[in-house]
């Protein structure tokens, strides 16, 4: 019984360090909580079966017991009736019955101590079933969670920066817009200011060559 629980105790002792280099944590406690559920299964077995024959060391036990005192009493009735032989062999009978109640007795207490040990390693065993059971439902929480954040980044992650950069990229193409608009009215306001001034100027020369035939005319006159 000792080594089956040292075996269990160096078992649980591993089981942490495991869980930390696991790459599927809930996959390794799911066979740790198959293989402890096997021992607890077992264990009952077992259990019922040392009850069993515990109960039946105890019976042995006492019926030796009972057939010594039965003995004792018949030797203690044949001394009285003056049978000392009979005597002898009830005596001799209840030796034999003592002999047998002591080996039955030391049987029995060991038994019940090894089934009281059974008992403790059952309890322990479930405790540890129920321990590894949270530690499992923990790691499911923690893997739903990471799942849902890997879900969350896929899809929303780089949502804000994509939106900040179309607005940038808009609002920069806008801005190119409205610089060439205003170039095209600063070009067609300097177009029409070359008209007036080259219109000004053809005036003036057509003016000038009005002025320099009328003159010629006078002198020619």
């Amino acid at each position: 019984m000792s080594v089956m629980k040292r075996v269990r105790d160096m078992t649980i002792a591993t089981l942490n360090d495991r869980l930390e280099r696991a790459e599927d944590p809930v996959r390794l406690i799911d066979q740790f909580l198959w293989a402890t559920h096997q021992d607890i299964v077992q264990g009952e077995q077992l259990q019922r079966q040392y009850a069993a024959h515990v109960e039946h060391l105890r019976a042995q036990w006492q019926d030796a017991e009972a057939w010594k005192e039965r003995r004792e009493q018949q030797a203690l009735t044949a001394l009285q009736a003056g049978e000392e032989h009979a005597a002898r062999l009830a005596l001799q009978d209840k030796l034999v019955h003592e002999e047998r109640a002591s080996r039955y007795r030391e049987l029995y207490e060991q038994a019940s101590r090894e089934l009281r040990e059974l008992e403790q390693l059952l309890t322990e065993l479930r405790d540890e079933y129920r321990q590894a059971y949270d530690k499992r439902q923990y790691y499911l929480a923690r893997m739903e969670s990471l799942r849902l954040q890997q879900r969350l980044n896929a899809r929303f992650g780089t949502g804000t920066a994509d939106s900040r950069e179309l607005f940038r990229s808009i609002d920069d193409r806008i801005t190119d817009m409205e610089l060439e608009a205003r170039s095209l009215r600063e070009v067609r306001r300097m177009g029409q200011e070359l008209a007036y001034r080259a219109g000004t100027v053809l005036q003036e020369a057509l003016e000038q060559e009005m002025q320099r035939l009328k003159r010629k005319l006078e002198q020619g006159g």
